[in-house]
C-alpha cells in the first residue's frame, strides 16, 4: 500500500526551520554544524522509493534543491535527479531546471491522493505542504533525522503545531543524528 511519507531534519525541540542556514535566521545551519556525513547520502533510507515513488516539494524547497542537485553526481544524487518530482506552486517555475519535475496542477489533497494510489509520496521539507497534509490526516509516516541540538527559539517553525498520536516503527543511528520512523497511530 502506498504511503505519504514526510522526511525532515529536526532538532530535539522539534524545530525544522533553516537546517542549512539559507533562511538567514540567527539559529540557521544547525544540521550542517555536524559535518557533511550528517546529511550526505540516503540518510532517510528511501532506497527504491526514489525510483518507484514521487518526491513532493513546495516551491521554495524545490527551487533550492533545483539549484543544488542537478550538478551532483554521486549515487544518491543520481537517484534524486532521476526521481519523479512534483512541485506545489502557483508561481512561474523553470521546471527544466531539475529533471523529471512537474507542477501539481490540482488541489494538494486531490493530487496527493491520486499519486498515493499507486506509489509512495515523499514530502521533503516544505513545511506549508506538510501542514496542509497534517491538517487533513493525510501523513502516513514520518522519517525524522533528529540532531542533538536544542534551538530554544519560540518563534521557530516546528514540525508539529497540533497534537498527533504516532507509533514508533524504528530508530537507528545515522551519523551524529538519530533516524526515527514513526507511523500514524491506529486504534485507540
Amino acid at each position: 500500500m502506498a504511503k505519504v511519507i514526510v522526511i525532515q531534519f529536526i532538532t530535539l525541540d522539534g524545530v525544522v526551520e533553516d537546517p542549512d542556514g539559507r533562511g538567514g535566521t540567527a539559529f540557521g545551519g544547525w544540521a550542517f554544524r555536524f559535518g557533511p556525513e550528517a546529511i550526505a547520502g540516503d540518510k532517510f533510507r528511501l532506497g527504491p522509493t526514489l525510483d518507484d515513488g514521487v518526491l513532493l516539494f513546495g516551491r521554495r524547497t524545490w527551487e533550492h534543491f533545483a539549484r543544488l542537485w542537478p550538478s551532483r553526481t554521486d549515487p544518491f544524487a543520481a537517484a534524486m535527479n532521476r526521481a519523479r518530482k512534483q512541485v506545489v506552486s502557483s508561481s512561474s517555475l523553470d521546471l527544466e531546471a531539475w529533471s523529471n519535475s512537474g507542477r501539481l496542477d490540482e488541489p494538494l489533497l486531490d493530487g496527493v491522493a491520486g499519486m498515493a494510489a499507486d506509489r509512495d509520496v515523499v514530502v521533503i521539507g516544505s513545511t506549508s505542504v506538510v501542514r496542509e497534509l497534517q491538517a487533513a490526516g493525510a501523513v502516513d509516516e514520518y522519517r525524522l533525522l533528529t540532531f542533538p541540538i536544542v534551538i530554544a527559539q519560540p518563534r521557530a517553525r516546528r514540525l508539529f503545531d497540533a497534537p498527533e498520536r504516532l507509533q514508533l516503527v524504528s530508530v537507528d543511528m545515522a551519523g551524529p543524528a538519530v533516524l526515527s520512523v514513526l507511523a500514524r497511530a491506529t486504534g485507540t
